[in-house]
């Protein structure tokens, strides 16, 4: 128990520490860039996307999109046309080819185009009686890929990266980290999906699932948060389990700290 005592300690010094002004860098701050909540979204899930590699690379593929979308990036998106793009478009990230980014952009329009938002695609496979995110995460990652199945007869490798499903192993890093940014609030997460109208009620932060990469994992395991070797969902649930036992209301309120900590080589 003392030592329980201790990392919350640390974790909770360490959290009040980590605030905006500590935000970069971070390919959350390409969302802090805009005001109109329908930018904040569309830019948070692009952003989160391309959130694997190096930051440096993540940080120069995601200014790259801003000046392709003139800094507009929901009417970008809204007003995307694949046919008219092909002859000007390179733009790769990693192993996403141009094809790939093109297909993303072509998929995010068709999501928009049927629900106006993708809080409201996300709601439509939510369940509150779930013990967290994992089912509603497969129903959107499905939605995507079967809309890829249907609009391009194949997945390429890059578009299934970007879609994930828990189901077959994945810690789906980048959509927890999305949800993270969605769902809680405070000085960094926006908050924006917790204000849901109707029946849906809330999403609660304590079914968010942590993030976790590389950095994430080696700072869980040094912090006996994980006995699990290989980055996978349950490691992600079994350190969010462990983390409830510090905050069961908002868990994965440390997973900037601990992700920055890591990435950073600070000491814990």
């Amino acid at each position: 128990m003392k030592n329980n005592f201790n990392l919350k300690q640390k974790l909770d010094q360490h959290y009040k520490a980590f605030d905006k002004s500590q935000l970069m860098p971070d390919p959350l701050q390409f969302p802090h860039l805009f005001k109109n909540e329908k930018d904040i979204e569309i830019m948070a899930f692009i952003a989160s996307v391309f959130a694997y590699g190096n930051v440096k690379q993540i940080i120069n593929s995601l200014n790259k999109f801003l000046l392709i979308c003139e800094n507009k990036p929901y009417l970008f998106i809204t007003n995307f046309t694949p046919q008219n793009t092909l002859s000007q478009f390179s733009f790769i990230h990693r192993f996403y080819s141009s094809n790939d980014i093109i297909q993303f952009f072509h998929l995010l329009k068709i999501a928009y185009n049927e629900f106006g938002s993708l809080k409201k695609l996300f709601l439509s496979g939510y369940n509150q009686q779930d013990e967290n995110l994992k089912n509603a995460i497969t129903t959107f990652n499905q939605y995507f890929l079967n809309n890829a199945q249907k609009e391009f007869k194949q997945l390429s490798r890059g578009i299934m990266f970007m879609f994930p499903l828990p189901e077959k192993g994945s810690a789906c890093k980048r959509i927890n980290l999305f949800l993270r940014w969605m769902i809680r609030k405070d000085d960094l997460d926006f908050g924006l999906w917790n204000r849901l109208p109707g029946r849906q009620g809330e999403i609660p932060a304590s079914k968010l699932i942590i993030p976790v990469d590389t950095h994430v994992a080696k700072i869980c395991k040094q912090l006996k948060l994980t006995s699990r070797k290989i980055v996978c969902w349950k490691m992600a649930e079994e350190i969010t389990t462990n983390l409830k036992k510090f905050d069961p209301v908002d868990p994965v309120k440390y997973d900037f700290v601990i992700c920055h900590i890591g990435m950073r080589k600070l000491e814990f």
